[in-house]
């Protein structure tokens, strides 16, 4: 067969049943050989390749499978670099096929020739190209097994045109080893038992929810180690739904822009056990003052996270699925009640100071809580996406959730435009689940050219539009740290309801509190797409809030 064909033939030994892309001269052939498959392989046709792998990003964050897309050179390689980068930061399988020009043209400045492993080094888990057709099968082997294997990521595979057209006797053998990659290191009994003795020890403990509990699959682990030891636990953003809202030991999200017990009794707290998380800034604040009197045990997978950021007096390498319960079999059952009452303590102050005020049905225009809180009510186990800003912590905070893999937000990168293309693929991905997408004025004109891909793929995400006319998290550190001065972030928008209409997707703008709950509910019995216009509070701000690099004690309320 064919290279090209091989490309086909391997995505099916690897069970891909949905592919994203955009077709381009140097992957014709590629898409040639797909036609024949179209039975077999669900093609979604993005209108532009970072959405591709937003898209893909979605879609394997919904599902726990590997997103797949294919491009072509050029420009249509270098459009995905934003998509990898995200991806890269958190931590997402993608496996990219880019097309590339003839082998021989290489290094002459061919049309639409880039080199894509020198861009791409930097914002891939691995790549590399392929010039002859025989080698087509073992590099996609390769670029799945390292992709889904460890700490996930996005791949690259740039094959180039002569390969595509060459031929092969096709044989495909998945990998389950390379000699030089280790994803899984090997558990360490004696830092096993250290963990167990500074747990038994304790008597303020905390446990930090990262992302890594989802991606291991190790969401049953967490709860019956939380249930074992009687720890107070929170979440960073990604780690959300990893337990479900209502757990009686889940305490909120720890950071920025999110609760006010975790990061109050941070201060308090004596022992952090850290699980999958990798201490990013927006959780910390001021490293030097992060957990000052606590111990910390770290949970994680890639080494390279390992005192990276917060010095781990006990490292616990290795897959947490594996780990944590070895923990847990060994701990001492205790009860931490009047430690997590602490929490709740803090939490009646947050909700009497923020959340009740935030989505109560009062003032003149509508508010980002009082949206979130009535799409959540009607939308009791959908999947949660977000674009990124004031709208994505809103959500966060005021969503709820039921069980893993329900929520999916642009985290490390903190990438506007991720939304829309990341609900597509959610919801190709998940098809029985509602995926609700908060999005801003200004995140969805980043992309707002996938509503075709939405008509055309029959996506239907309800898309709920928070509309004040600014840039608001920008315009929210503008008012609070540079004296209200709203340098261009004001936003003229167009008019939505002729963009819905134009790409036939059912529309309604609500701006009065008395008319959210029906609005809501008219969308929620619309089969298909549906794009909800909310016209809010224009100067609105998110709180909790800790200033960049401030303590996270010293958290604000207002």
């Amino acid at each position: 067969m064919t290279g090209s064909q091989a490309v086909i033939q391997s995505f099916m030994a690897e069970g891909v049943e949905t592919i994203f892309g955009y077709p381009g001269g140097a992957i014709i052939p590629v898409y040639d050989a797909l036609y024949d498959h179209r039975d077999k392989i669900n093609h979604i046709l993005v209108r532009h390749e970072q959405c591709a792998i937003h898209a893909a990003q979605g879609y394997a964050r919904a599902t726990g499978k590997t997103g797949v897309c294919i491009v072509t050179s050029g420009p249509g390689a270098t459009n995905t670099i934003t998509g990898l980068a995200d991806a890269l930061l958190d931590s997402t399988p993608i496996v990219l096929i880019s097309g590339q020009v003839a082998s021989a043209q290489l290094g002459t400045d061919a049309f639409q020739e880039i080199n894509f492993l020198e861009l791409t080094q930097s914002v891939t888990k691995w790549n590399c190209q392929v010039k002859r057709a025989e080698d087509i099968p073992e590099a996609i082997a390769r670029a799945f097994y390292i992709a889904s294997s460890g700490r996930p990521g996005p791949v690259v595979v740039d094959i180039t045109k002569d390969a595509q057209n060459g031929s092969l006797d096709f044989e495909y053998k998945p990998v389950k080893f390379i000699r030089s990659y280790q994803p899984y290191a090997d558990i360490d009994n004696n830092q096993i038992l250290e963990a167990v003795r500074l747990i038994n020890l304790s008597r303020k403990p905390m446990v930090l929810v990262g992302q890594g509990v989802i991606l291991a699959g190790a969401e049953q682990e967490l709860k019956e180690f939380l249930e074992k030891s009687g720890i107070p636990a929170a979440s960073t953003l990604l780690g959300l739904s990893a337990l479900p809202s209502d757990h009686p030991q889940y305490v909120g999200m720890l950071g920025m822009h999110v609760n006010y017990g975790p990061n109050l009794k941070n201060r308090d707290c004596d022992l952090m056990i850290a699980i999958g998380m990798r201490f990013d800034d927006r959780v910390t604040g001021d490293v030097s003052k992060f957990g000052i009197n606590a111990k910390f045990i770290h949970l994680e997978i890639d080494p390279a996270e390992i005192n990276k950021i917060i010095y781990a007096d006990v490292p616990v390498l290795g897959d947490i699925k594996q780990s944590l319960p070895m923990i847990t079999e060994r701990i001492s059952k205790a009860d931490h009640s009047d430690w997590l009452n602490e929490f709740k303590v803090c939490d009646n102050i947050e909700r009497e100071k923020i959340i009740e005020p935030a989505i109560a049905h009062n003032g003149a225009h509508l508010k980002m809580g009082e949206v979130v809180d009535a799409v959540a009510r009607q939308f009791e186990d959908a999947v949660l996406v977000t674009d990124v800003g004031q709208q994505q912590m809103f959500a966060s905070k005021y969503f709820r959730f039921k069980r893993t893999r329900s929520i999916i937000t642009s985290g490390g990168l903190g990438t506007m435009g991720f939304g829309l293309p990341a609900a597509i693929g959610a919801k190709i991905g998940v098809p029985e689940r509602d995926v609700c997408l908060f999005v801003g004025d200004g995140g969805l004109q980043m992309t707002l050219q996938e509503l075709a891909t939405i008509y055309q793929s029959k996506a239907g995400v309800k898309i709920i539009l928070m509309n004040n006319g600014y840039l608001g998290m920008v315009r929210q550190w503008q008012e609070l740290f540079y004296d209200r001065r709203y340098s261009f972030t004001e936003l003229m928008s167009p008019d939505f309801e002729f963009i819905a209409k134009a790409n036939h997707i059912a529309y309604r703008c609500v701006e009065r509190h008395e008319d959210l709950e029906e609005a809501v509910r008219q969308m929620k019995q619309t089969d298909g797409a549906f794009l909800l216009e909310c016209r809010v509070e224009r100067e609105e701000n998110v709180f909790p809030m800790v200033p960049a690099g401030a303590d996270v004690h010293d958290i604000r309320l207002e």
